[in-house]
């Protein structure tokens, strides 16, 4: 039997079994082995000499990376084109581009690499039309737009999020608050600061066996559910943020539009006609939640023409000195800050103060 019937087994006994308390522990353990099989589909072990498929993974450069996911004929060649002036194949029929197609805008002093990839289909999860390779490629972006028709926005948006839901990327969501340590003996330990409404013990242990694994210590600071349990012990999640681009507004009323807006993370546009670009560069830029540095050497005036662009929300003074050089840390004594994350300016701060965006920073070394 192949990993995509035993999933299929598996899936079909999930839907007959009855959802209550005497069967959570055994919808757990199948839980547990569908995460297993779809594992083994994702990265199939075993030697095999297929090599490895040209065309779609791409060098990283710059400071983030968009991934342009959708069907087929959605106008993601034409957003590519427009946003960032690379000629990417655009015609009337289906699965024009075949390979990832590069490009790079600079949007608010950073350099932003957009991945233009093949059309998905329905089962791209399973292999369907080279959808692994594509997936792949999308689990490296930092923030994925998934692009839909907007005369079809629900049903695509379901579809392409199963998808990528099967291949480990969970869409705007947060890792679970939990931490799975193995050990070497002591069983399943559980402990949990909140009350749980679908984990018990007796479920830790079920879910655990599958894994073989029969002594981990468990410490849970929110309620989770049992696919956030298998996540954490899988260990292997990517969770991206997602921009839903309906394209081709210029199809619908006014009337239509207004609805449109309500949908959470969804950005309404014309990519032929470049309509509402910059709401969605805007959101782009949110979401990806970078933090442009300006550098001040001692005695001059800060160099607003190319900041130093780092991720995440808590960057924190470390962090730049890092990103300007490994050795500036040996040296460091502390920092003056001007901007948003200081009291006064300039302020005197150590290595582990958060900056803001667009703080101004001037490191000074130990004499």
């Amino acid at each position: 039997m192949s990993i995509v019937e035993k999933i299929a087994d598996i899936e079909a006994e999930m839907a007959r079994t009855q959802k209550n308390k005497a069967t959570s522990a055994h919808l757990g353990m199948l839980k547990a082995k569908l995460a297993k099989y779809k594992r083994e589909l994702i990265t199939p072990t075993g030697g095999g000499g297929g090599g490895k498929i040209q065309g779609f993974e791409v060098a990283k450069t710059g400071n983030a990376r968009v991934g342009f996911v959708g069907f087929p004929s959605v106008g993601k060649s034409t957003l590519l084109s427009n946003l960032a002036g690379v000629y990417s194949e655009v015609a009337a029929y289906e699965f024009t581009t075949l390979t990832t197609v590069p490009g790079v805008i600079i949007y608010k002093g950073a350099k932003i690499q957009l991945l233009d990839l093949p059309g998905i289909i329905e089962g791209a999860k399973d292999g369907k039309g080279r959808g692994r390779q594509v997936i792949a490629v999308a689990r490296t972006c930092n923030l994925i737009f998934i692009c839909l028709d907007v005369m079809k926005p629900v049903t695509h948006k379901h579809l392409i999020e199963h998808e990528l839901e099967g291949f480990g990327i969970r869409c705007n969501k947060m890792p679970p608050k939990i931490k799975f340590s193995r050990k070497d003996k002591g069983g399943i330990n559980l402990s949990t600061s909140v009350n749980q409404s679908e984990v018990t013990l007796e479920v830790c242990k079920q879910i655990c066996a599958e894994y073989r694994c029969h002594c981990a210590d468990i410490r849970i600071t929110e309620d989770v559910t049992i696919d956030q349990l298998i996540d954490a012990i899988e260990g292997n999640r990517q969770y991206i943020p997602v921009i839903y681009v309906l394209n081709k507004i210029d199809q619908i009323s006014i009337e239509e539009l207004d609805i449109i807006y309500k949908i959470p993370h969804a950005v309404p546009i014309s990519a032929h006609h470049k309509w509402n670009f910059d709401d969605l560069l805007s959101k782009m830029w949110d979401y990806l939640a970078l933090k442009r540095i300006y550098t001040k050497p001692k005695g001059q005036l800060p160099d607003y023409e190319q900041p130093v662009v780092l991720p995440g929300a808590h960057t924190k003074v470390e962090d730049f000195c890092n990103s300007l050089h490994k050795s500036i840390l040996k040296e460091f004594k502390h920092a003056l800050v001007w901007g948003t994350s200081v009291k006064y300016s300039p302020m005197k701060v150590g290595k582990d103060h958060v900056l803001n965006d667009e703080d101004v920073v001037q490191i000074v070394k130990r004499i």
